[in-house]
């Protein structure tokens, strides 16, 4: 009795095309749709099954419907000069009314009951075009996700403008403790003018006691300026992160 002729469908019928680069998993699917009014049994074998990984290997199709196989080729270095010699093959039969053993019915199947369909393994690089086409991809969606991003980060008028009158009153804030940092520090030179002066001249008891209280003042309004830098910093950073977030 001659061999059945393969009842399912593939699609693509010979080929199997993997599109490089290969530095990563590279997918190629294959379509089985079965036209019978029977189930139908299939498994895929390869001449190569270290390279590939098949999803799913085997299974059951019901009369009219359409299974997709994942075929994955794992990632090699691609020489051009050599050509693949990977092979797949779909092997299928009718199933039997009441099949649970999928096991035991390929092992007990005869020769005339098995379809079988071969399939060649092409390896194709990208040309220059697709090269191109791929890097206009990749700019274009920076530029549609900013698009769609910009509605999402309009305010209203109303929040402008309260945002614009608390930036212009933490200016002023920083205006006027600037200005007390300024006088500060001039005050702060004027006492060491006038304890540099103290020093040149001659000692009394008197003098002692002034120059005492006035390197005493010099101390005390030196660390002043300080103080408020900090005090500043502190005041615009909290208000500059506030509009920030």
């Amino acid at each position: 009795m001659s061999k059945l002729d393969q009842v399912l469908i593939l699609d693509p019928p010979s080929d199997l095309k993997f599109k490089g680069p290969f530095t990563d998993v590279v997918t190629s699917n294959l379509k089985l749709r079965n036209p019978s009014d029977r189930r139908v049994c299939f498994k895929v074998k390869t001449t190569a099954p270290r390279r590939y990984c098949v999803r799913p290997n085997s299974g059951v199709i019901d009369p009219g419907a359409t299974v997709v196989i994942s075929v994955m080729l794992q990632p090699f270095e691609y020489d051009p000069n050599e050509k693949s010699k990977h092979k797949f093959m779909v092997q299928t039969i009718f199933a039997p009314p009441n099949v649970s053993d999928m096991d035991s019915l390929w092992k007990d199947a005869k020769p005339d009951e098995l379809m079988d369909s071969k399939l060649r393994c092409v390896f194709e690089m990208p040309s220059e075009n697709d090269r191109v086409n791929d890097v206009e991809v990749a700019r274009a969606v920076p530029v549609m996700n900013l698009a769609r991003a910009e509605p999402t980060s309009t305010t209203s008028p109303a929040a402008v403008a309260a945002d614009d009158a608390e930036v212009k009153r933490v200016q002023e804030k920083c205006r006027r403790l600037q200005a007390e940092v300024n006088k500060l520090t001039e005050e702060n030179r004027q006492l060491k003018d006038d304890v540099n002066k103290l020093r040149k001249m001659p000692r009394s008891d008197h003098m002692t006691a002034n120059s005492t209280n006035l390197v005493g003042r010099e101390h005390t309004i030196a660390y002043l300026p300080s103080l408020l830098v900090v005090l500043a910093a502190i005041f615009i950073g909290f208000f500059s992160g506030k509009f920030i977030l």
